[in-house]
């Protein structure tokens, strides 16, 4: 395995009694990347990062830091943090105590480090975990894991619940505390616009399926949203857009590999936000399906 490939993914499959949550999907992620994965409920998002972390048994082959994480947790989890449940912190112990124990129980963990993101925030050490309201505790859970030197980062839906402070904080804390070019995290959320501006790479899922893997970079010189003025729109609709709606009484249309100068000459041009590309290639999927 390529040293700076941290997950390989190749003809993942996991099947439930009542359906498919993995069918047959390749992922490739690298070291230093902050991917997202997106997509609507039952995708298979949170199954694959269940994968990942060597929670499940799936069919198909996976390593994770050259390892398979489905015989070779133990060792894995040496290199692999992850939010995917702050319940399952223990609500009868206090800060304190969960941060002794985790000190006593990881190699990695960084007391030190851990007390100085703390101080940071308004959670007293001797405070029992069921006393913190939830935005709290993501706060110390997210304290928890800055503070272990771990190459992989693996959040689910890590701030759902949340109030719009506590999402921003949460996002601005892992980038400013935590990642430092080299590590690499896998994130999965509803809140697709939250992590917008922090990714490096997207993963659009759609039943179990990967529909889109790109880095942003990519994304945004190949798909252009174009608001045309008034006297340029049966212009823009014989450039052949791939999806169109009316946000504010006004008529967008979403471009792949069109020229941007070609666009700019007919309206105003910019990239999409990423969940209006998500739903535009769901609907070119269906669509191509359906022909």
């Amino acid at each position: 395995m390529n040293s700076d490939l941290v997950i390989k993914a190749t003809g993942l499959k996991k099947r439930y009694e009542d359906g498919i949550a993995l069918d047959g999907i390749n992922i490739e992620v690298m070291s230093g990347q902050i991917l997202g994965l997106i997509g609507p409920n039952g995708a298979g998002k949170s199954t694959f990062l269940q994968s990942v972390l060597g929670l499940i048994n799936t069919e198909g082959n996976l390593e994770v830091l050259g390892l398979d994480p489905r015989k070779e947790r133990h060792k894995l989890l040496k290199e692999v943090c992850s939010i995917t449940d702050v319940a399952v912190l223990p609500k009868w112990m206090t800060v304190n105590q969960v941060l002794t124990y985790v000190d006593g129980v990881h190699p990695g963990f960084d007391l030190q480090k851990c007390l100085s993101i703390l101080s940071r925030t308004n959670i007293k050490r001797t405070s029992k975990i069921k006393t913190l309201s939830r935005g709290m505790v993501v706060q110390l859970h997210l304290s928890i894991v800055m503070a272990i030197n771990a190459r992989l980062l693996v959040l689910d839906e890590p701030t759902l619940g949340l109030d719009l402070v506590y999402r921003k904080e949460f996002y601005s804390q892992l980038i400013e505390d935590y990642y430092d070019g080299d590590k690499t995290i896998l994130i999965s959320t509803h809140q697709v616009e939250e992590i917008e501006g922090v990714l490096s790479d997207a993963v659009f899922m759609n039943q179990g399926r990967v529909v889109m893997q790109d880095s942003i970079d990519t994304i945004n010189k190949k798909f252009l949203e174009l608001r045309p003025d008034q006297d340029s729109i049966e212009k823009a609709k014989s450039l052949r857009p791939i999806h169109n709606r009316v946000e504010l009484g006004r008529e967008v249309f979403l471009y792949e590999d069109t020229e941007y100068e070609k666009l700019r000459e007919i309206g105003d041009v910019r990239p999409p936000v990423i969940a209006d590309l998500f739903i535009a290639i769901m609907e070119k999927t269906r669509k191509s399906k359906e022909l």
